[in-house]
């Protein structure tokens, strides 16, 4: 399997979260612009077609994620997306489980990681390589921190007023 297989693998099944994350963060955003947050997303390993892209839009929008609004710019017309209230209900439950996920894929990860040495696989790992996954083992780090604790404040406002649930 080549590398650009192997990305292109990795990527088609978080499709539609990534989607409704572009979307959800521009606030609306069109076709072209999609492919290219997309593209930067994946590191230029995988840019999906035009016609994938555009039959992905039109099940979400069937799908009641997201709605389709047309603007005109001259006799140009472009069909820009933003996310409905069960897009967004969508995206905060892909959210969660990523983050109950991310402790989990770390420790894959470090495992995985482990065998590889064992098999002679990671020998020689340049160490900007090492550079980036210090870095990001620091961000995620970071990350987590704060969701703690956000989650710690949140547990002890419910506790003060009583509501558990």
């Amino acid at each position: 399997m080549t590398d650009s297989n192997v990305a292109r693998n990795l990527y088609t099944v978080p499709i539609k979260s990534m989607i409704l994350l572009i979307i959800g963060l521009k606030g609306e955003a069109h076709g072209y612009e999609i492919l290219k947050e997309i593209e930067k997303m994946t590191f230029g390993n995988w840019k999906p077609s035009h016609g994938n892209l555009y039959t992905m839009l039109n099940n979400l929008a069937k799908e009641g994620l997201i709605e389709p609004r047309e603007e005109y710019t001259g006799k140009r017309r472009i069909v820009k997306y933003a996310l409905t209230e069960e897009g967004w209900l969508y995206l905060r439950e892909a959210n969660e489980l990523t983050l109950k996920s991310l402790y989990l894929a770390v420790q894959y990860h470090e495992r995985l990681r482990e065998k590889l040495e064992e098999m002679g696989y990671g020998k020689g790992i340049a160490v900007t390589a090492i550079d980036s996954y210090i870095e990001l083992l620091d961000g995620i780090i970071r990350i987590l921190g704060e969701k703690k604790r956000e989650l710690e404040e949140l547990k002890m406002e419910k506790e003060l007023r009583g509501t558990g649930s």
